[in-house]
């Protein structure tokens, strides 16, 4: 009996706490991540997970 696991990796929906921009980052993105529109910065990278500066509002899989 073979067990296949699912990806490990999310994606997020964030609210950028500055202009209130919705704006979809990867969980594990090696990049610092900034609002598009306001270019406040969203997530940097920590070796693994980002750390999230703006509010999650959804987790996507």
């Amino acid at each position: 009996m073979d067990i296949i696991k699912g990806p490990k990796s999310r994606f997020f929906k964030v609210r950028c706490e500055k202009c209130k921009n919705e704006q979809i980052i990867f969980g594990k993105s090696s990049s610092k991540v900034a609002c598009l529109v306001c270019n406040k910065p969203l997530a940097e990278p920590t070796g693994g997970k980002v750390k999230i500066y703006g509010r999650v509002l959804e987790v996507l899989s």
